[in-house]
């Protein structure tokens, strides 16, 4: 952890980049730690800026990552994607779980 209560990229295993759709058919691409957390938030209308007011966000993909870099740089990936490329990628890797209160 660092001084601000914030994980540091120290944290193997633990960051995830995802993407949700949003309620107006959209694709947002992020990155997390506590993934079911941070849906809640863009939820809430307190996650990124993007996704305030286009809730609420369906989980559509997720992949862990080993370090913050690691999935920063996939993010980077996902994000220059199509959104038919982003699409493809969702249908040959389904969410087995879509976890609670998500549909998948």
């Amino acid at each position: 952890m660092t001084g601000r209560g914030k994980r540091d990229s120290s944290d193997a295993g633990a960051w995830q980049v995802y993407v949700v759709e949003c309620r107006d058919g959209t694709f947002y691409t992020g990155i997390a730690i506590d993934l079911d957390r941070r849906l809640r938030q863009h939820d809430s209308g307190r996650g990124a800026r993007y996704t305030r007011g286009r809730g609420p966000v369906i989980l559509r993909h997720s992949e862990r990552c080993g370090t913050r870099g690691e999935a920063l740089r996939r993010e980077l990936e996902l994000k220059r994607l199509s959104r038919a490329g982003k699409q493809a990628i969702m249908r040959r890797n389904p969410l087995r779980r879509a976890g609670p209160g998500r549909r998948s």
